[in-house]
């Protein structure tokens, strides 16, 4: 019997291996390539080992470092500050839409439900944003209009009803508020959810290029997507412009191996992010904590 278990393991183990390997293989393909020759790359495809490894891609992107830097900056900021926020509100929203006695809770919720099926569309909003509230060229504008995600909301009033009753009851009697409740009780015993919404928002935010592009004219407040895609952009022109690249003196900038550079640059810090909230990512906090 034991020793079927261990083959058992060993085949899981040999499963869950490989399928790393091929979840990392991709990653490690776009790495390679961004620090192969151009030439290399064009000739000879893809490596798993650039031979010889060249560093232009990344010398092109940081050419001006101090600008890639400060898009960085802008980008931790508003995606930290958002992630923050975005969590708090939307507790503070799902929790009163758990209790049976809130008069309004299905209206409640039919107006949350409603606005993930109709939105005011680009230009009401544009004119809401820009004209009303004044947030354009203004760091708020990454953060304010992506504060609340109904989907996000009803995932976390879904997690809070699982919480026992007899908790709330019990802290209740104690004499706790409602407010003590939440910040007390409700969400140290959510964190799977609250942390799995944490991260999705953390990356709709650091991924979020559009913004930047339709009310951000000021270059000190890029973000680091819309920097990376006007390099790009910017190389494309070039290249179509023969005459262009004859003035600029730049007939070999590696196309191909910056957009792969930039991917990397762009994908890093979210992968640094990831592994502190996948212990979260597991149910079941809440067994045992009711006792008898």
């Amino acid at each position: 019997m034991q020793k079927k278990n261990k083959l058992v393991q060993l085949m899981i183990g040999i499963i869950f291996s490989m399928l790393c390997l091929i979840i990392i293989f991709p990653f490690w393909l776009l790495l390679s390539a961004s620090l192969s020759d151009p030439g290399v790359l064009a000739a000879k495809g893809y490596q798993i080992v650039p031979n010889p490894i060249d560093f232009s891609a990344y010398k092109y992107v940081f050419k001006n470092t101090e600008q890639i830097f400060r898009a960085y900056g802008v980008t931790i900021v508003y995606s930290v500050i958002t992630m923050i926020l975005n969590v708090l509100l939307m507790a503070m929203i799902a929790y009163p839409l758990t209790r049976n006695r809130l008069r309004g809770r299905n209206a409640m919720n039919f107006y949350l439900y409603f606005t993930m099926l109709f939105n005011g569309g680009l230009v009401p909003t544009y004119i809401v944003v820009a004209k009303y509230l004044h947030l354009s060229n203004t760091i708020w504008v990454y953060i304010l209009p992506m504060l609340v995600n109904p989907w996000y909301v009803f995932m976390i009033r879904t997690f809070f009803k699982g919480v026992p009753e007899s908790i709330i009851e019990s802290a209740t009697i104690d004499g706790a508020s409602e407010y003590n409740i939440l910040f007390g009780i409700i969400m140290p015993l959510s964190k799977p959810v609250l942390a799995t919404v944490a991260l999705f928002t953390f990356l709709n935010s650091w991924n979020d290029w559009n913004t930047a592009l339709i009310y951000i004219t000021d270059e000190k407040l890029y973000s680091l997507q819309y920097l990376l895609q006007s390099i790009m952009e910017n190389i494309n022109i070039i290249k179509q412009n023969k005459m262009a690249a004859s003035m600029t003196g730049n007939q070999d900038i590696p196309t191909e191996t910056v957009r792969m550079a930039m991917a990397v640059v762009a994908a890093g810090p979210a992968l640094i992010v990831f592994p502190f909230f996948q212990k979260y990512f597991v149910k079941g906090l809440t067994v045992g904590a009711v006792k008898g």
